[in-house]
């Protein structure tokens, strides 16, 4: 896979699922903005399992340079908003985002994306993780949204479903 640019939320869940692991073995290079370091550092400020990422060696913290119009596109959170930047900025690296509207931004903006549970599809051919399963079920406890229909198609996609 090539850079990927990460946004918070697959920080955190794959973190939480002991799984961070999987980004640098997945990536060229792990690309963060620093609004997704800020992010991390408020909610383990608040007592959240959550990784310091100036701690990684394996992670970039980049600043987008330029400007465009993406903050115009007022729903969507800093972070989310500088990885699109840096999307935009690096055209050859997938963005890492779960968000929905920063994911339809990105759709109509021709970024090559992917998700957490994308990340968990790639990994499982590559032997870093055995079973997806059950860590769909681990996402849902920790809050992660799955409609019904998306959990069905990452299982039958991971060769789980029936």
């Amino acid at each position: 896979m090539p850079d990927v640019i990460c946004d918070t939320s697959s920080i955190q869940y794959l973190y939480q699922l002991g799984l961070l692991h999987v980004l640098p073995a997945l990536a060229e290079e792990v690309i963060v903005p620093p609004a997704v370091v800020e992010e991390l550092a408020a909610g383990r400020a608040l007592g959240v399992s959550l990784p310091d990422l100036t701690a990684l060696e394996w992670v970039v913290i980049r600043r987008p340079t330029s400007e465009p119009a993406l903050p115009l596109v007022t729903d969507m959170g800093p972070g989310e908003t500088e990885v699109l930047v840096l999307a935009l900025e690096s055209r050859d690296a997938v963005a890492v985002l779960d968000d929905a509207l920063a994911r339809q931004v990105a759709e109509t903006l021709g970024l090559r994306l992917t998700g957490t549970l994308g990340l968990l599809l790639d990994a499982k051919p590559v032997g870093l993780v055995q079973v997806v399963c059950p860590l769909l079920d681990q996402l849902e406890a920790l809050r992660f949204r799955l409609a019904p229909h998306a959990r069905a198609a990452v299982l039958k996609l991971a060769e789980e479903g029936s």
